[in-house]
């Protein structure tokens, strides 16, 4: 399975690692260009901006936000309008579930699923 995942802190790191070890091909993106390269050492495919990561997943995409749940928002907004029909976003932080299911409704409305 192919996954990109965004947020290279401790939590980000080690699941994309698990990913790794478990076969799966990783396309990684942090704003901290060290953590990217600490992670492409272990395998992953290292990015510098969301425009790389997406350009480098297969159509419908998988992307793995692991980033603090106050930056979610952010990154969505960033992130979605770079994103298709049937592409899905899944939320592994700590987010409150009331502002998930706005964030899924959000983006339903574009073909996009979210978990």
């Amino acid at each position: 399975m192919q996954i990109g995942m965004i947020g290279m802190g401790r939590m980000g790191a080690n699941m994309t690692r698990r990913l790794l070890r478990a076969g799966h091909d990783c396309v990684a993106f942090d704003v901290v260009p060290a953590a990217v390269d600490a992670i492409a050492k272990d395998g992953a495919k290292g990015v510098r901006s969301l425009d790389e990561l997406v350009a480098a997943l297969t159509p419908p995409r998988a992307i793995w936000l692991m980033v603090p749940a106050a930056l979610v928002d952010q990154t969505l907004a960033d992130l979605a309008p770079k994103l298709g029909k049937d592409d899905v976003v899944i939320d592994g932080g700590n987010s409150f579930y009331r502002d998930d299911v706005d964030r899924a409704q959000r983006l339903s409305q574009n073909g996009i699923h979210y978990v």
